[in-house]
């Protein structure tokens, strides 16, 4: 976890951007596997980064483990997620995902992750931002299920705001 910030970034600004500061980051190291026959990272494994990035600031947020447990059946499930591509990144970056929560829902949350990039000692460079929504599920009935009081607590006070409709 950090404070609330931003990386920023060289070259001029983006206007696809997401503005504002993000309360969460996690560092990902680029393995050579991410990439395909192009040379960069292939466009799925974006995916794979902000995956990575919602379950540490699920679990750091909540306090909940994100993994299934015999005596629970609730967890979450993704259940939109929407890519938008700005560079291409390499084998030997280091992938940088900021992570916040936009708006809770009955049953579900809305998350953004801006992600950039950079080399070694390079400048840091924007290469998406992806939005998501994850539906808190229970798999015993096989049907979302609304958040617990205590979950949107933690998820606005961490927000430093109301997110709740």
């Amino acid at each position: 976890m950090t404070g609330r910030s931003r990386i920023p970034v060289a070259g001029p600004a983006d206007p696809r951007d997401l503005d504002g500061d993000f309360g969460h980051r996690l560092a990902v190291p680029v393995r050579f596997a991410d990439t395909d026959a192009m040379g960069h990272v292939n466009n799925a494994v974006f995916l794979t980064y902000a995956e990575a990035a919602r379950v540490a600031w699920w679990a750091d947020v909540t306090g909940e483990s994100i993994v299934r447990e015999a005596d629970r059946t609730a967890g979450l499930i993704l259940a939109e997620a929407d890519v938008a591509f700005r560079a291409q990144v390499f084998f030997g970056d280091t992938v940088q995902v900021e992570t916040r929560a936009t708006r809770i829902g009955r049953t579900s949350v809305e998350v953004e992750h801006r992600l950039t990039a950079s080399s070694v000692d390079g400048p840091s460079r924007l290469v998406a931002t992806l939005r998501s929504v994850i539906v808190r599920f229970d798999y015993g009935l096989e049907r979302p299920i609304p958040w617990t009081p205590g979950i949107v607590e933690r998820i606005e006070a961490f927000e430093g705001r109301r997110l709740r409709d």
